[in-house]
């Protein structure tokens, strides 16, 4: 049964997941950095390596994020040239790409069939017309959501060897719902292989832990939905584990007395509408691909099939905050401690 949590002490995070540092006695603060990848802030610390040195430290992180603008390049639905992009505009036609953007589009699919139908990367049209980053952004108009939903449909989407093809030319594809944990994943993966034994990969909420600190867990809160104060609900204790937090309130904005928020329905175009503000994924440390897909599953189900959901699969537990601030655990979650 799902033993990847213990109790101990802490680091924090900033972002979705709140990570405050307090160093161990005598040891020194981490190797820090950040950047922007994926349409977000990215942030790698690192504790421990073989034969630790800042040098050593700042190098393995500078490959990662190296990394990052790579998958980047294949996985972005904006960046003329990237796979995904040429997929989106070539009406239907067979592009030939990446193994590793086959791979996760293969994946992005399997969670649309998994979900039944619930999670769809190809929501991309619609998704595009929601922008939350203009100063004063805009509710599209019902006769464009409509529009941009005609080609929705993940079974549409053919995989031949690494050659995909769009079964509709109305559609296109989005992995804002998947890449960013698969990323996180590669990059955890290459800090390791370049001798990482401690660290914090942060990626706009999709939090990684590789290791733990000085023989202690690491302590990730859960931040309370709309507060600008840093407020946690709670935390879980984690070591070779993965955290991640997907919300309502991470992207939107109000209009005319109606909040709307980047979480679409794939039924509708429209944000969808459930009980759940945010919930929290804890899995094992190379699965926040998989917990990423699925935190939004869990927004788009609500709070009480979407512990059903999680409970059914193996490895993976979940903190769920509704609406109204009520905390919600998935049955073998037994680390988290509510503040």
């Amino acid at each position: 049964m799902k033993k990847f949590l213990s109790t101990a002490v802490i680091v924090s995070m900033t972002l979705t997941l709140i990570i405050t540092q307090t160093g161990c006695a005598g040891k020194a603060e981490p190797v820090s950095r950040t950047s922007y990848y994926m349409d977000t802030m990215c942030q790698i610390d690192i504790y421990d390596m073989e034969d630790m040195s800042e040098e050593k430290a700042a190098s393995a992180i500078d490959d990662a994020f190296a990394l990052c603008a790579e998958y980047e390049a294949l996985l972005s639905a904006t960046k003329e040239g990237s796979d995904i992009y040429r997929i989106n505009h070539a009406d239907g036609k067979p592009v030939e790409c990446d193994p590793r953007t086959v791979e996760v589009i293969e994946k992005g699919l399997y969670y649309g069939k998994v979900s039944g139908g619930k999670f769809d990367i190809t929501i991309g049209r619609a998704a595009a017309l929601w922008d939350f980053h203009e100063a004063d952004p805009q509710v599209p108009s019902k006769e464009a959501v409509k529009e941009a939903m005609k080609g929705v449909g993940y079974e549409n989407v053919s995989i031949e060897g690494n050659t995909v093809t769009l079964g509709n030319a109305d559609m296109e594809l989005t992995l804002g719902g998947i890449g960013k944990g698969y990323v996180g994943d590669r990059a955890a993966e290459k800090l390791e292989a370049e001798g990482v034994t401690s660290a914090v990969v942060n990626f706009g909420g999709n939090i990684i832990v590789i290791g733990d600190k000085a023989g202690e867990d690491f302590k990730i809160g859960v931040e309370k939905p709309f507060t600008e104060t840093g407020e946690i609900v709670g935390y879980v204790t984690v070591r070779d584990a993965t955290v991640v937090t997907s919300g309502i309130y991470e992207r939107g904005f109000e209009k005319d007395g109606h909040y709307y928020h980047h979480i679409l329905d794939v039924e509708t175009g429209w944000p969808c509408d459930t009980d759940v503000a945010s919930v929290s994924l804890i899995g094992e440390k190379n699965t926040s691909a998989d917990c990423d897909a699925m935190s939004t599953i869990c927004l788009l189900l609500g709070v009480e099939d979407g512990v059903k959901f999680i409970e059914s699969v193996e490895g993976v537990e979940a903190v769920f905050v509704d609406r109204d601030g009520n905390l919600t655990k998935t049955g073998g979650l037994t680390s988290f401690v509510e503040e």
